[in-house]
């Protein structure tokens, strides 16, 4: 049995919100902390990604606020080009591994213990030496609540035949010889990131073959670049997104105006979205994805067979010299595996998302408002849930609750003050520095100002139908 060990902070977890709440609660206090978590190193899934991923959204907004990941360069080749750098898998861990020694352990104030097991009750366990520790601890932070089905180690909800050629998307970089043809396995930002890199890597778009059970909503790039230069594309957009919203006459215009107004895109005009899991993507990755002609609409697949792939919908053929790559791991909770829980309860501190789009900075929220408010009450009232999407019409109670929280967090001057600095923002900053003589700018912000509360009106009423939709089923 190891020491039994004592905290002011025990978090579960040493990926992006665990770091993200961490590095916050550092700053604002001066408490001890105790991190553990099951990888070797932090960076939680990143450590298993595949070897081409990258953030699809600018390094800017992404990590830690205490450090810029972000290179502060704009892309000049490739399919990001003309906008905000995007890191690789190996700069996000390298990241995460500098901050964690240079900033956390090199304090005296953080232990570290990487390749535990968690086991609840203040308990843990190396998975190297069988260790047993204790920690007796004031408040337990779990940051695995969000859990990523990782691809490398991810279980298919679909039976394989033995002699079918499949792998996870992590294997690709390891073909060496060339398939009959590659059967790209999802519709999420995985499959998209598999398609793009075989396709960059020359493959030829008619050997893919695309099982896409639905078609998505993506974001455009564009409109996330928390640049000045990029200041009437990206803040314009959310002017466009509000209007859109509040002049839609019902569910379907809604999307319709989204979609017109540049809010939103899709990879094929003919195809009408029912997913919506906030993937980003540029009009440059569009054009070559709408290269590949072979997109299967069956349904999920249900089985892999030596000659056939059994879909919900139907059945379409195949070889054993087709390689079959798995890209249907996505967000769990996204998919209703866990029930949301209050962020604060007591003791225990589960942060989830209070802005959408944005785990970061929600984590360093929860933090910030841990470390400066005292009722249990103020504090779930400022980080209230919003819900993660899934399907097109998640879409309406995800945007209402950002939109709640941002109106009570405008009517806190000490948040107010602390979000305009904090890194992991992206836009406050940016739209409370212009300029009042700046025409053209200040004619966005009075969009904006306008159509907020007639966007926030229609997004109640069009929840409300939901809800007596789903009351009629």
């Amino acid at each position: 049995m190891g020491e039994v060990l004592k905290t002011d902070y025990l978090i579960i977890g040493s990926g992006l919100v665990g770091m993200a709440f961490a590095d916050t609660l550092f700053t604002e206090t001066d408490v001890n902390i105790i991190i553990v978590d099951r990888y070797a190193k932090p960076g939680g899934h990143w450590n298993m990604a595949y070897p081409f991923v990258t953030l699809h959204q600018p390094s800017a907004f992404f990590g830690v606020s205490s450090k810029e990941l972000s290179r502060g360069e704009i892309d000049r080749v490739g399919l990001n080009q003309g906008m905000g750098d995007l890191a690789t898998g190996d700069e996000i861990c390298a990241y995460f591994d500098d901050v964690m020694r240079s900033r956390f352990l090199a304090s005296g104030r953080v232990q570290y213990f990487p390749m535990c097991d968690y086991e609840g009750d203040g308990q843990f366990t190396s998975k190297l030496t069988g260790e047993k520790h204790t920690v007796i601890y004031d408040k337990l932070v779990d940051a695995t609540f969000m859990t990523i089905a990782v691809p490398s180690t991810h279980t298919p909800n679909f039976t394989i035949a033995a002699d079918v050629h499949f792998m996870p998307i992590n294997n690709l970089t390891s073909v060496c010889e060339k398939p009959a043809g590659y059967v790209i396995v999802g519709g999420g930002k995985t499959s998209i990131d598999a398609c793009l890199w075989l396709l960059g890597a020359g493959v030829d778009p008619d050997d893919i073959t695309w099982i896409r059970p639905r078609d998505a909503w993506l974001l455009d790039r564009a409109n996330t670049q928390p640049t000045e230069a990029f200041f009437h594309k990206s803040v314009g957009s959310i002017a466009e997104q509000y209007e859109a919203i509040g002049g839609a006459s019902s569910i379907e215009d809604m999307f319709d105006r989204l979609e017109k107004g540049g809010y939103l895109v899709r990879l094929d005009d003919d195809v009408r979205p029912s997913m919506f899991h906030a993937a980003t993507i540029s009009k440059a990755e569009i054009v070559q994805l709408q290269r590949i002609k072979n997109v299967v609409r069956k349904g999920q697949v249900r089985a892999i067979e030596s000659n056939r792939i059994i879909l919900a919908e139907g059945e379409i053929s195949t070889t054993t010299g087709h390689i079959h790559v798995d890209c249907s791991a996505s967000l769990e909770r996204s998919f209703g595996h866990k029930e949301p829980l209050p962020i604060f309860a007591g003791n225990c501190i589960t942060p989830q998302m209070t802005r959408a789009y944005q785990p970061a900075f929600s984590a360093s929220m929860a933090a910030f408002v841990e470390a400066n408010y005292e009722t249990e009450v103020d504090k779930n009232r400022l980080c209230a849930l919003v819900p993660p999407p899934n399907s097109d019409v998640d879409y309406i109670p995800m945007t209402l609750a950002m939109m709640m929280n941002q109106f009570n967090w405008s009517q806190d001057k000490s948040l107010r003050n602390w979000i305009r600095e904090n890194r992991l923002d992206g836009f406050t900053k940016l739209i409370s520095s212009v300029d009042k003589d700046d025409q053209q700018k200040m004619k966005i912000m009075q969009r904006i100002q306008n159509n907020a509360m007639p966007a926030i009106t229609k997004l109640q009423q069009f929840n409300v139908e939901l809800a007596q939709g789903a009351e009629n089923e």
